[in-house]
């Protein structure tokens, strides 16, 4: 719950809240919010294309 608020209050003031491991499972209901729908599906393309068979961090960042 604190997460979230935490979040919440960074995105409110346009800045951003990331651990030193980056997104992780906390922050993946605000990744879409924080970074666009265009900058997430990059993301997931380059996924696709380094990580075929989805064994690197599976479930991580965002759902494929």
């Amino acid at each position: 719950m604190l997460n979230n608020l935490l979040v919440a209050r960074a995105l409110r003031l346009e800045g951003t809240c990331t651990g030193e491991h980056g997104v992780g499972l906390h922050k993946m209901d605000f990744l879409l919010t924080e970074a666009g729908s265009g900058a997430v599906d990059m993301m997931r393309t380059i996924k696709r294309a380094l990580d075929p068979h989805n064994i690197l961090n599976p479930g991580k960042i965002f759902a494929l």
